[in-house]
């Protein structure tokens, strides 16, 4: 399924000429200008990790992974769909581990 989406959205981005822009581009811009980084809780349950956000001004992200190098792209996936950002645009967006505070994992635009 996940392929499918991505070839979708890479199509559509083809079609587009990149001449358009996703709004959930600007408004995640605007989200990290204004409110900064968001933090991540990571809890270790059986064979899986789960990240939860714990400062989201817009409800929470919640997302899994077997381990920490999967964790991170699925948590950066997850910000994308919080702000209803295709995939084809994650280079875009930028969304990267930024930095750790209070034993949280920080995620902005880098």
């Amino acid at each position: 399924m996940a392929i499918l989406k991505e070839l979708k959205d890479n199509f559509i981005k083809a079609i587009s000429g990149g001449s358009t822009v996703p709004r959930g581009l600007y408004e995640s811009r605007e989200y990290f200008r204004l409110y900064g980084p968001i933090y991540f809780e990571f809890i270790r349950k059986d064979s899986c990790i789960i990240a939860k956000s714990t400062n989201f001004h817009w409800g929470s992200i919640v997302t899994e992974g077997r381990n920490e190098k999967e964790l991170d792209k699925n948590v950066q996936d997850a910000i994308l769909t919080a702000f209803e950002i295709p995939s084809s645009y994650s280079k875009e967006a930028s969304i990267k581990k930024v930095g750790m505070r209070n034993k949280k994992k920080e995620y902005a635009i880098a």
